[in-house]
């Protein structure tokens, strides 16, 4: 029997989840900064600059931006090391990279650019200082495979970063759902074309673990004094792994 893994909230083949999320994230690149902004209120803003600055990292680190999408952590990341420091972008999707290196030119910066898999990263082991993951790691077909990866790059005294929708505050919960199923796709119809997509990233942040599971499953990882900061309400997590 082959191995079946959660699409939103529906149930698909393992070797399939690649290529449907995929199809979400090409339909969505051109639109993804403004709908993030839209979905959010622009607060999607602030959680980046959070997790950057509780990150700790100092000029001239090495940081890799794992699904860096369209860049904005990597830009956070590159101002922080500076010109001795060295930032890479990285995505599995193709458009979202092309709109993240894109973007991070027209600001005058040039980073390094790879397409890769975040359960298979082309990287030597003890390449970073710091690995960060920006609402990806909900996408990833085997998180624990992921997780692995990330502290394989990451060099002894270096820190992983999980930033993520998580589990909100119980007593908003009702309202949070009401938002995500209802306004999300409407948005997303409206604003890229695309209500599909909108409601698959409403049904993925359910199936995400939680702040204790995750957090669990980095501890498993082999990551040291694992930590996590709710953000408004819980609607984002930021996790935080050390290596020593």
């Amino acid at each position: 029997m082959s191995d079946r893994t959660h699409f939103g909230f529906e149930q698909v083949d393992s070797a399939d989840k690649a290529r449907r999320v995929r199809g979400v994230f090409d339909s969505v690149a051109s639109r993804y900064d403004l709908m993030n902004d839209l979905m959010s209120a622009g607060l999607h803003r602030w959680w980046k600059r959070y997790t950057v600055a509780i990150a700790g990292v100092r000029a001239g680190a090495t940081v890799l931006d794992l699904a860096g999408g369209t860049g904005d952590l990597a830009r956070l990341f590159a101002k922080v090391v500076g010109p001795a420091g060295r930032v890479v972008l990285s995505d599995i999707n193709h458009a979202m990279l092309a709109e993240g290196r894109d973007k991070l030119l027209d600001r005058g910066l040039h980073l390094p650019v790879v397409q890769c898999d975040a359960e298979r990263l082309p990287f030597r082991d003890r390449s970073f200082d710091a690995v960060a993951i920006g609402f990806g790691l909900r996408n990833v077909t085997r998180k624990e495979a992921a997780l692995a990866e990330m502290r394989r790059v990451l060099r002894p005294g270096g820190v992983a970063l999980v930033l993520e929708f998580s589990r909100v505050w119980a007593p908003l919960a009702p309202a949070y759902d009401w938002y995500s199923f209802n306004i999300l796709p409407r948005l997303g119809a409206l604003v890229a074309r695309d209500d599909g997509s909108y409601r698959y990233l409403a049904e993925s942040i359910r199936v995400h673990p939680d702040q204790e599971a995750l957090k669990a499953l980095m501890e498993q990882a082999g990551f040291d004094r694992v930590e996590y900061h709710n953000l408004t309400a819980g609607v984002v997590a930021v996790h935080v792994g050390r290596l020593f």
